[in-house]
C-alpha cells in the first residue's frame, strides 16, 4: 500500500498528488529535496526517511519530479513499474499544455489524473501478483533422467575427441573472423609485441625522470578552444570522393575525458545511450583524480539523471551542458548544507559566558597535532585565548609536541603584548589516563580561568580499533564539544570514504545518547603536496555532507586556508 504519490515541479510547484493515508508528506518530500535533489546525489533512486522509503524519477525535458513513498518494512516489487508508467502516461497527456503555457500553464492548469493513476496503481499490483512462483523441476523432468548410466561413464578416449572438437572450433571462427595464424606468423606478431612492450619501457623511463623533484604543473587549455581549433581543421568532404578524410592529429589535452561527445547527435534529447561512453570517461577521470571508485560512479549516475531528456540544440551546446552539469554537482558537494563560522560561534561562547570547545580526532600520522596549533595561532591572531587539552595520553612524544607548540605559540605572542594575558596554555595530566576525564577537567578550567577556545587533541586511531574507537566515542559523549572536526589526509583515496563511515559508524555505536553525536566537519591535510589530484575532498564531502573547515597547506602556522570550492572543482576538471 502506497502512502502517497506527487508530482511537482523542479521550481516546487505540486501539479498533482494521491494520497493512501492520513497525514502530511511534506516533511519526507522537503527532506528528498534538500538531501538528495539539492546536494546533487541523484545516482540512487532510493531514499529513506524515518519509516518512509522515497522513490523518486526526474523528467529533465519538462523540469518535473514523480515521488512515490511507502512504508520501508514493505517490499512493493511493483513501484519501479508503477513509477515509470506514471511519469510516461502523465507527460503524454500533459506534454502540449505544459509545453505553450510553460509556468504559467503549471500555475493556472488543471492537472485531472486521479482515473489514469488508480488504473494504473491496479495494473502495477496485478502483474506483480500474476508472477507465477518458480518451482523446482522433478527429477524425471530433468535432462539427466534421459541418460542412461552408460552414457555417463568417462572413457579415455573422449577427452582427446573434445579437445579435437574444439580445436578444429577454433580455427573455423578464426577462418570465418579473419584467418588462422601460421607458426611463421605467430612468430612475427610476437617479435611486434615484444617491439611494443619495448617502447612502453622507454616512454615510462623518460615519465620518470621527468618526476624528479617538484611535480610541474599540469598545462592545459579550455575544452571550447580545443574544439573550435579541431573543428576548422576538418576539411569538407564530398559524398562520392574516395580519398580519406584527413582530421586534426592534435590531441587536446581536456580531450581524453570530453573527446567521446564528439558521438552525441544534436537536436534530440539526450539518453543514457548517448551519455554512456562519456560517463565512463568521465568516471576514469574523476577516479584519476583520486576520487573514491564508489563515489565517481554515484557523481556520473547523478549528472546522467540530471541530464537525460534535456534536448541540445547543437554539439557545442551539448559539450557544455556536461561540462557545466558535472561542474555544478562538485560545487553543489562542497558547499556545506550549513556554514561553520568559528569566529562568529566563538564571540558567541563569549555572550554565554563558556568556552568554545574543538575535539579533533582522525587515524595515525595526518597531523593533527600540529594542524590544531595552526588553528590555535589564527583564534590567536583574531584576540582569542585558547586553551590546548592533551588528551592523546597514548603515543610517546605527544604531549611533549603540544608543549614545543605552546612554548613557539607563546614567543610569537608573549603576554606582554595582551595586556599580561597569556593567549595560549597547555593543560596536561601525563600519559596512561584518561582522555574524557582530562577532557571534562580541561574544560572545567577553562570556564574558571576565562579561557575563549579549548582545543581537545586525541590519540590517532584506526577505524578497526575498537577500544580506541570506543574511547573517543565517550569523550564525545561526556564533553558534547561545539564542534567534532576529522584530520584527514588529501593524500587518501577509497580510504578516505573508510575511515569516515567507520568514524562515524563508530561513533553512533558507542554513543549513549538516542541522537549520537557525529562528525561536524573536516580538516583536510597536506593539500600542498596533491598538486591537482584533489579527489578527496569531494570524498569526504560526499560521505558526511558536511562541510571542509580548514585545509593545511604547509608546515608552518600561517599555512591555514579555507576551503574554495570553486577552486578544487577547477583544478579537479583540469586534464
Amino acid at each position: 500500500m502506497l502512502d502517497f504519490f506527487t508530482i511537482f515541479s523542479k521550481g516546487g510547484i505540486v501539479l498533482w498528488c494521491f494520497q493512501g493515508v492520513k497525514g502530511s508528506f511534506t516533511g519526507p518530500v522537503n527532506a528528498l529535496i534538500r538531501s538528495v535533489i539539492l546536494q546533487e546525489r541523484g545516482g540512487n533512486t532510493s531514499f529513506t526517511h524515518d519509516s518512509l522509503t522515497l522513490k523518486y524519477k526526474l523528467d529533465n525535458q519538462f523540469e518535473l519530479v514523480f515521488v512515490v513513498g511507502y512504508q520501508k518494512i514493505l517490499t512493493l516489487t511493483y513501484v519501479d513499474k508503477l513509477i515509470d508508467d506514471v511519469h510516461k502516461e502523465f507527460r503524454d497527456k500533459y506534454r502540449n499544455q505544459i509545453q505553450q503555457n510553460g509556468t504559467l500553464g503549471l500555475l493556472n492548469g488543471s492537472f485531472d489524473f486521479e482515473d489514469d493513476f488508480s488504473f494504473l496503481l491496479k495494473a502495477a499490483e496485478g502483474s506483480s501478483k500474476a508472477r507465477p512462483t518458480a518451482t523446482m523441476k522433478t527429477f524425471e523432468q530433468s535432462e539427466k533422467s534421459k541418460k542412461t548410466v552408460k552414457s555417463m561413464i568417462e572413457k579415455p578416449g573422449d577427452k582427446t575427441k573434445e579437445n579435437n572438437k574444439k580445436n578444429k572450433a577454433s580455427r573455423k571462427e578464426n577462418n570465418g573472423e579473419g584467418y588462422f595464424l601460421s607458426k611463421k606468423e605467430q612468430t612475427t606478431v610476437s617479435q611486434q609485441g615484444y617491439q611494443q612492450k619495448q617502447d612502453m619501457v622507454e616512454i615510462a623511463n623518460q615519465r620518470s625522470n621527468r618526476m624528479v623533484g617538484n611535480l610541474p604543473d599540469v598545462e592545459c587549455e579550455s575544452s571550447s578552444e580545443e574544439e573550435e581549433e579541431e573543428e576548422e581543421e576538418v576539411p569538407i568532404v564530398k559524398t562520392n570522393t574516395t580519398a580519406p578524410v584527413k582530421t586534426s592529429t592534435k590531441k587536446s589535452s581536456f580531450g581524453g575525458m570530453f573527446g567521446m561527445l564528439k558521438g552525441l547527435v544534436g537536436a534530440k534529447s539526450l539518453s543514457m545511450d548517448d551519455m554512456e561512453p562519456v560517463l565512463e570517461k568521465m568516471k576514469d577521470h574523476l577516479i584519476a583524480k583520486n576520487v573514491a571508485a564508489d563515489i565517481a560512479v554515484k557523481l556520473c549516475e547523478s549528472v546522467a539523471k540530471r541530464l537525460e531528456g534535456k534536448v541540445m540544440g547543437t554539439f557545442s551546446t551539448v559539450t557544455s551542458a556536461v561540462k557545466q552539469a558535472l561542474q555544478e554537482s562538485l560545487v553543489q558537494i562542497l558547499q556545506p548544507k550549513r556554514r561553520v563560522d568559528v569566529l562568529r560561534d566563538v564571540m558567541e561562547s563569549q555572550r554565554l559566558r563558556r568556552p568554545y570547545v574543538i575535539t579533533f580526532c582522525g587515524v595515525n600520522g595526518v597531523g593533527k597535532s600540529t594542524n590544531l596549533a595552526k588553528i590555535s595561532f589564527w583564534l590567536i591572531e583574531n584576540g582569542f585565548s585558547v586553551l590546548i587539552a592533551a588528551c592523546d595520553t597514548f603515543r610517546a612524544g605527544a604531549v611533549e609536541q603540544l608543549r614545543t607548540h605552546t612554548r613557539r605559540l607563546n614567543s610569537l605572542h608573549p603576554p606582554e603584548a595582551h595586556k599580561g594575558c597569556t593567549m595560549v596554555q597547555l593543560y596536561e595530566k601525563g600519559y596512561g589516563k584518561d582522555a574524557a576525564g582530562i577532557a571534562m577537567e580541561a574544560i572545567s578550567y577553562a570556564r574558571n580561568q576565562n579561557f575563549d577556545v579549548v582545543l581537545v587533541d586525541t590519540a590517532g586511531r584506526m577505524q578497526d580499533n575498537a577500544p580506541l574507537m570506543t574511547a573517543l566515542a565517550k569523550l564525545i559523549a561526556v564533553n558534547m564539544p561545539d564542534l567534532v572536526l576529522f584530520v584527514g589526509e588529501a593524500l587518501v583515496g577509497n580510504e578516505a570514504v573508510d575511515q569516515l563511515v567507520k568514524f562515524n559508524k563508530a561513533l553512533a555505536d558507542h554513543s549513549m545518547t538516542e541522537k549520537p553525536r557525529l562528525i561536524d566537519g573536516i580538516v583536510l591535510t597536506k593539500f600542498d603536496t596533491i598538486d591537482d589530484k584533489v579527489g578527496a575532498a569531494i570524498s569526504m564531502t560526499y560521505i558526511t555532507g558536511q562541510p571542509i573547515v580548514f585545509v593545511g597547506t604547509g608546515q608552518t602556522y600561517c599555512d591555514l586556508r579555507s576551503l574554495n570550492a570553486k577552486a578544487v572543482v577547477a583544478a579537479l576538471m583540469k586534464a
